[in-house]
């Protein structure tokens, strides 16, 4: 069990996936491929999803890794070389990199897309960036996360279960709206044949883009070995949404001699980009430990991790949530507010550090600072526990309505928290 479902006891059932979308059965062509498929879901509700639940995703994802926007920045123009030779150029193409350990990158409808810190510290080069870039970029393009939520609304009969599983981090049972959504298509894996086709098209835009495709057989080399090897957090990101195997490997080579193995490899420069993500490396594996001990009750020993990952990165808005939710486990909620406070100075758009922080706050009888706190965190990822204690909150300045209007939001969403909103929907009815 994680470390904030284990300190705050809250945590509810899967989340209720609210979804609305306008069916207009009918074929379209793939824009990739050329291949006729069933379109139930438009390009501008595709773009809409995009935009709408990307800023969620990236959130309950780890959030960006700030302390080193350069980074961001050189993988945002080693996606737009790939994007400009893509068969869908003109989708509004972002990028962003992720401040998780879990070696992961996914895509979302348009073009949204992410690559995790531990992802990018396994890689040699930008030909190997490109690769991993190209093959979301063609998940992208040829609508693939659409195609899985088409298969989903078939399979259920119905528009809002897409007939997926949430990954099992921290906000899965929290998360609300489209932030469950988002979730859900960056997390569930793609079919064999998705990925073969992402494989192929993806190197033909690293060609087309001018490095050496070779990259792309190295790397399914090196996820395979990997997964062979039972790595825990390749298991649990990349290999979770993107299987690999030996046929993916011979394709991706066939591939690459066709091709010739000649392009830009870019060593020297990626290994110059990435130079500051690794020397943090040391900082982030302490703090993995810490939570690995805190999921093991034995705060004490986490706070001296967590303590020791501070000094080598005191900037690390994540440290200092860490530490803040440790000194609430030891009872002493006036240092976790003051952790809470300067992961909120150093990351304020960051949902679960408001919502920590107004949870904090609300333990305390500082309703004010609660309410706002609640309320910005929603406003980012809508959760479950922050429209609940919104909703005692109103019933406590005798707000009855408002309260009833949260109450009924986590009502639907089911789980847990579901089931004591619903216990206060009655309550309220009852007055």
């Amino acid at each position: 069990m994680n470390m904030l479902i284990s300190l705050k006891a809250r945590m509810a059932g899967p989340a209720a996936l609210l979804l609305s979308v306008v069916l207009a059965s009918g074929c379209a062509t793939n824009p990739v491929t050329g291949e006729s498929q069933l379109s139930l879901i438009g390009e501008g509700q595709e773009q809409q999803m995009g935009e709408e639940n990307y800023r969620p995703t990236i959130q309950t994802q780890g959030g960006r890794f700030y302390l080193d926007p350069e980074l961001t920045d050189y993988v945002q123009e080693v996606g737009n070389k790939l994007a400009a030779v893509s068969d869908r150029p003109d989708l509004p193409y972002e990028f962003a990199v992720l401040n998780s350990s879990i070696p992961n990158a996914w895509a979302l409808p348009a073009g949204k897309i992410a690559i995790n810190r531990g992802l990018l510290v396994e890689l040699e080069d930008e030909a190997q960036l490109a690769s991993v870039l190209g093959h979301e970029i063609v998940h992208a393009a040829a609508r693939h996360s659409v195609q899985r939520m088409q298969q989903g609304m078939l399979l259920s009969a119905g528009v809002a279960g897409l007939g997926m599983a949430l990954s099992d981090n921290e906000w899965a049972g929290l998360l609300m709206g489209g932030a469950a959504v988002g979730s859900q298509l960056a997390l569930a894996q793609y079919s064999q044949s998705n990925e073969l086709e992402a494989d192929r098209y993806g190197i033909e835009y690293m060609v087309e883009a001018g490095y050496d495709p070779e990259a792309a057989v190295e790397l399914q080399e090196l996820f395979l070995k990997l997964s062979e090897g039972q790595n825990p957090g390749f298991l649990k990101g990349l290999f979770a949404t993107h299987p690999p195997s030996q046929k993916r490997v011979e394709a991706n080579r066939r591939l690459a001699e066709k091709y010739g193995a000649e392009g830009y490899r870019g060593r020297e420069v990626y290994q110059r980009k990435i130079a500051e993500a690794k020397r943090l490396q040391p900082a982030y594996e302490l703090h993995n430990e810490a939570i690995q001990l805190a999921n093991n009750k034995d705060y004490q020993a986490a706070l001296s991790k967590v303590n020791q990952a501070l000094k080598m990165a005191p900037n690390e808005a994540a440290f200092h949530a860490t530490r803040g939710q440790l000194h609430e486990a030891l009872d002493n909620p006036e240092k976790a507010r003051e952790n809470f406070d300067r992961a909120v100075e150093l990351y304020p758009e960051m949902f679960s550090y408001r919502l920590l922080r107004g949870l904090n706050h609300l333990d305390a009888g500082r309703v004010d600072a609660a309410r706002a706190d609640l309320e910005a965190s929603a406003e980012v990822v809508p959760t479950g526990i922050a429209y609940l204690r919104l909703g005692d909150i109103a019933v406590s300045e005798g707000n009855r309505d408002r309260a009833a209007g949260y109450y009924q939001q986590v009502a639907q969403a089911g789980g847990q928290l579901g089931e004591e909103a619903q216990r206060k929907l009655s309550q309220l009815n009852q007055r």
